[in-house]
């Protein structure tokens, strides 16, 4: 007799995984072991093979992922790029670009590059619902006590924005 351990189909929960035992019995039927067992077989049914095979695979993207990846798709098909600051400073004074700060208020107020423009992208959370509050005390169980939402009139804002420019 020969002991064999058949390994578990779900290691990790977030992958997909299958295994599959092949011999010349019945075993090679490609049958998915769950449970961890020991299987006590005779010589004559000794396994040829053990075959594992899994497909690491990304947990779902939240609804904040997917929106920031339409986001960025959009920003790449404008031909929208990043700069770094020192880039960023000489096209304001070379080329009269202006520079767009999304930050919230306060921390544009704190400090900002001279010229810059502030329209929030994201706000502080405005309203007192009892969902507000909920998220409001969310974002403090992790220690940060300005919570922020997206902004909803940040197109409005920025189209005001530049039609003054």
């Amino acid at each position: 007799m020969i002991t064999m351990l058949a390994a578990s189909s779900v290691v990790n929960s977030s992958l997909a995984c299958s295994s599959r035992i092949s011999s010349g019995s019945d075993l090679a039927s490609g049958h998915s072991w769950r449970p961890i067992e020991a299987v006590k077989l005779p010589r004559k049914h000794a396994v040829s093979s053990l075959h594992i095979s899994c497909a690491a695979t990304k947990p779902a993207k939240t609804p904040a992922e997917e929106d920031w990846k339409i986001k960025r798709q959009l920003l790449a098909q404008k031909r929208v790029r990043g700069v770094d600051v020192k880039e960023a400073l000489r096209l304001q004074k070379e080329n009269k670009f202006v520079i767009l700060d999304v930050r919230p208020e306060a921390e544009f107020k704190e400090a900002h590059p001279p010229g810059a423009i502030n329209v929030q992208i994201y706000r502080l959370i405005k309203e007192w619902t009892a969902w507000d509050i909920a998220r409001r005390a969310a974002f403090a169980f992790f220690g940060i006590f300005a919570g922020t939402e997206e902004n909803p009139e940040f197109i409005q804002s920025m189209a005001a924005t530049a039609a003054a420019l």
